[in-house]
């Protein structure tokens, strides 16, 4: 194992991922079954994305729509014509640039192969991640395939529409039937970047159309048109569905409220607020003077930071019994363009007006 895994086994795994489990849990895959296991962005669920019943397993445990595609998962050096029908030159240069890395794409699918995982459409999304425990399963799994090629299905192991888990202990937390019931869950300490991967929709160049950010991520569009030299567009009405665009998702239990300045200061002096206690997530510290249900939470001011830490602090919150739970709005330049999208998307969850605020 890398000195990046002995690394993230150290900070706060519980169970050191070692050969012989990975090997345990490839023969799961192999058999039908689902595993959960860490990447650089979040912990996905994962099943062979060749076998129907398998991926079906998915579904049901997440109380997924049937029609929501799920990426698929590949080993560094996959032949990813195995499972798309062309890899345009685009794709040759964004996985040279970023793969193994935290940027999905979707690309034709063969016919013969991918239906399951693809919510009924012609397109199918790939994923190299670059964490070296989900490489090692990645590698294992395939070896044990036939024709040594094969592919996990893996969203987030979370319920269909909440908090994405970043920690193993998470799953194990979101999961605890599966768990009892034998499903592996691989240890690989916290998650690197802590939100879900760039989605780049390149299926429809063929018909003149360029490529199409479908999820904001880790990997930003100026990066990605740095490296094709051309721009990327938004999705339109014909864009394919993919995992995590619905308006309302990556939610907690908790009503979250996203706040302008002026909402804020309203919170403070108690103005609209619920009975109960009241988190506060916010850039800088607490006011001298402020409403005594609330508890001030402060949070990194770079978004990468913030990113990593999202999901982990809103499973915080929503085990400590508050009423709701406010969050500043974070500035709305490009840097912060994924995490707005999130937390946008979270809000979105509850009838509260987030009209105007970024990432609605």
């Amino acid at each position: 194992m890398s000195a990046g895994a002995n690394a993230r086994r150290d900070a706060g795994a519980s169970s050191p991922v070692d050969e012989v489990s990975i090997a345990r849990a490839a023969d799961r895959l192999l058999a039908g079954e689902l595993v959960a296991f860490p990447t650089e962005t979040v912990y996905g669920l994962g099943a062979d994305a060749e076998n129907p019943q398998a991926v079906a397993r998915i579904y049901a445990a997440k109380g997924r729509p049937s029609n929501h595609p799920v990426i698929v998962h590949v080993a560094p050096g996959a032949d990813l014509h195995y499972w798309a029908r062309e890899i345009p030159p685009q794709a040759q240069r964004l996985i040279e640039a970023f793969w193994p890395g935290p940027l999905t794409l979707i690309l034709p699918r063969v016919p013969h192969r991918g239906d399951v995982v693809s919510g009924g459409q012609d397109s199918i999304g790939l994923r190299c991640p670059s964490h070296p425990v989900a490489q090692a399963l990645l590698r294992a799994f395939a070896a044990g395939k036939p024709n040594g090629q094969g592919g996990v299905a893996a969203p987030s192991a979370n319920k269909f529409g909440q908090v994405s888990p970043t920690h193993a202990d998470h799953v194990r937390n979101e999961f605890p039937d599966e768990v009892a019931q034998g499903m592996p869950v691989l240890d690989g300490g916290p998650s690197d970047v802590g939100i879900e991967s760039t989605i780049l929709d390149l299926s429809r160049l063929a018909q003149g159309v360029g490529p199409v950010l479908l999820r904001p991520g880790h990997i930003t569009p100026a990066q990605i048109e740095a490296v094709l030299v051309e721009p990327v567009g938004m999705p339109d009405d014909a864009a394919p569905r993919a995992s995590g665009t619905l308006k309302a998702h990556y939610a907690p239990h908790t009503p979250l409220e996203l706040a302008t300045s002026q909402r804020l200061a309203e919170v403070i002096r108690g103005i609209d607020m619920p009975d109960g206690r009241i988190a506060v997530v916010a850039f800088d510290n607490a006011p001298a003077e402020m409403n005594s249900h609330i508890a001030w939470h402060v949070v990194a001011k770079d978004p990468d930071r913030y990113a990593q830490s999202l999901y982990a602090m809103l499973r915080e919150l929503d085990r400590s019994s508050y009423a709701r739970i406010v969050v500043q709005a974070p500035p709305m330049d490009a840097a912060w363009r994924a995490v707005n999208d999130r937390i946008g998307r979270a809000a979105a969850a509850f009838s509260l007006d987030t009209a105007g605020l970024p990432g609605t």
